[in-house]
């Protein structure tokens, strides 16, 4: 083994060679603890819309009512002309 050798080493090889790693930052800490609670939340979504006492129908009609009053201003993802129909919109309230 050459001097050489030794200095192309990284921190990690040294570390993996003695049995050791690093430790993880307090911000990765963070993340993959904010990352899981994330998860858990999506999952335990899920399982409430599965277990509710409503129909599929009944249930993706209620979704959709509650979406498109949180969200009217949104552009619709297919066409992207959200301004032309609060335009139109803007002219239907005026004429009348």
């Amino acid at each position: 083994m050459k001097l050489s050798d030794i200095s192309d080493l990284s921190k990690e090889d040294i570390l993996a060679a003695l049995g050791l790693a690093t430790k993880p930052t307090v911000s990765e800490r963070v993340l993959s603890s904010a990352g899981l609670f994330g998860l858990g939340a999506l999952v335990g979504a899920g399982v409430a819309l599965l277990l509710a006492p409503s129909s599929g129908r009944d249930l993706r009609d209620d979704l959709g009512r509650r979406i498109r009053r949180a969200a009217p201003d949104l552009d619709d993802p297919f066409t992207g002309d959200a301004a032309d129909s609060t335009a139109r919109e803007g002219e239907t309230r005026s004429a009348t």
